[in-house]
């Protein structure tokens, strides 16, 4: 065999079996999800998977929780149910249909009833969400008991998505809403699946119920402050999308002139307020009817 020839075969055959022992840079990128269980009230509960969040409320005859989040995180809380609390959910509330809330709820179908709005059950249907139909649906509000407590289900209209219910628990003086409202942060990129400005009347109707901390399905926990917060940003987004639209400005003319600098340090505020400007001015285009000049 050719000296050369021979050193070159070994030494591929030998990364070829150092490849073969270490994982893939994708998989070896792959890190554990983030969870974590930690108590908000007496017995109310707020669970994380990464960057989504939902609550559950623990009582004498078994649980009431909000959105499952995706089958992996509801295997995971299943079990941390059992071990900590020893109690089967007996009733699962989705939020609205979005996947990335939704998803999940068939892992609790053997003990708990689904409960959601009329379009949530439509939608889940129709585009085929990966979990469980709800059992139970209703048009504006709604009471759930169990074990001697109360839990209000409230439907607040078109806003992010045309089927969000937001889930009030008394007695922790705590609402669970998801995706309408973030502590100190602008909204997600362009805003899709929204309502404009039906989304602000929905913050005025959650102003109105009675509750002093939220407990939102992304970010920190926040107050009733936070939806007043929350609602004044996208007052003054629309305002100024929709006076530039009348101006003539164009998109990109707006991307640079409106600056919305009241928020500046709120999350997400360089990123995303370009884009929510992308998706304010798509809603009033869609929905405006301009007034077209003629001559005589």
């Amino acid at each position: 065999m050719n000296f050369k020839l021979g050193w070159s075969l070994v030494i591929a055959l030998s990364l070829a079996a150092a490849g073969a022992s270490y994982p893939h840079p994708a998989n070896a990128a792959r890190k554990a999800p983030k969870r974590s269980i930690k108590k908000i009230a007496t017995d109310l509960y707020r669970y994380q998977n990464n960057f989504h969040f939902g609550v559950f409320l623990v009582t004498s005859d078994g649980i009431i929780m909000t959105d499952p989040i995706n089958k992996g995180a509801s295997t995971w809380l299943k079990a941390e149910l059992k071990k900590r609390f020893d109690k089967p959910v007996k009733y699962l509330i989705l939020s609205h249909d979005h996947q990335d809330h939704s998803s999940g709820g068939e892992v609790f179908s053997d003990t708990a009833t689904v409960i959601a709005h009329d379009n949530a059950k439509k939608a889940i249907i129709g585009e085929k969400r990966p979990t469980a139909v709800p059992d139970i649906t209703f048009s504006d509000k709604m009471i759930v008991s169990l074990g001697g407590k109360r839990v209000k289900l409230t439907y607040v209209g078109n806003s992010h998505s045309d089927n969000m219910i937001v889930t009030n628990f008394p007695d922790a003086r705590t609402l669970y809403l998801c995706d309408i409202v973030s502590v100190k942060r602008v909204g997600y990129k362009t805003l899709s699946d929204a309502y404009f400005p039906e989304w602000i009347d929905a913050l005025k109707l959650v102003e109105g119920l009675d509750f002093d901390k939220i407990a939102p399905c992304h970010g920190k926990l926040g107050t009733k402050a936070d939806v007043r917060a929350n609602r004044g940003y996208y007052e003054d987004l629309y305002a100024a999308v929709l006076k530039g639209v009348r101006a003539g400005q164009s998109l990109e003319q707006m991307k640079v002139s409106i600056k919305l600098e009241k928020y500046k340090n709120w999350g997400a505020y360089k990123n995303f307020v370009p884009l929510n400007i992308e998706g304010m001015y798509n809603q009033i285009k869609l929905h405006r009817r301009a007034t077209f000049r003629r001559g005589n």
